[in-house]
């Protein structure tokens, strides 16, 4: 009786490390990476303030987080379909050609629920000398 005990202990041992193994390999898979490229970096006329234009690409089942930017945003979608949350706004789904505005330290998040990327192109008027972009929780 005590050996069946022992291997019944043993046996779950193993199960309990190989579930922990599991799950921390599915906690290290993460979605897509969004990439995002400067193309423009420039002081602006209007004082402490610098304009940015990056171009985005979110890749199919791609997030880009919960976040903020110090800056107005305007966004113009050049390809697919883009999901865009906006905290205290209804989710809005956006296709080429549409634009889209962020107030400064407003949270929202976009993301690609297709099976194609999303690309589109931002301008910041952003606050000079701050991070360009803070995720939240």
């Amino acid at each position: 009786m005590k050996r069946i005990d022992s291997r019944i202990a043993a046996l779950s041992a193993v199960a309990i490390v190989l579930g922990a193994a599991g799950i921390h390999g599915i906690k290290a898979q993460q979605a897509p990476s969004v990439k995002r490229n400067v193309v423009l970096k420039q002081d602006m006329t209007i004082l402490g303030r610098e304009a940015v234009m990056a171009l985005v690409e979110i890749p199919p089942g791609g997030r880009e987080g919960r976040h903020t930017h110090p800056a107005e945003v305007y966004g113009f979608v050049q390809e697919g379909t883009l999901t865009l949350e906006v905290e205290g706004q209804p989710t809005r789904t956006l296709k080429p050609g549409e634009v889209l505005y962020i107030a400064p330290g407003q949270i929202h998040e976009g993301s690609n629920n297709t099976t194609a990327p999303v690309k589109l192109a931002a301008v910041f008027i952003a606050e000079k000398g701050k991070p360009l972009t803070t995720q939240v929780q």
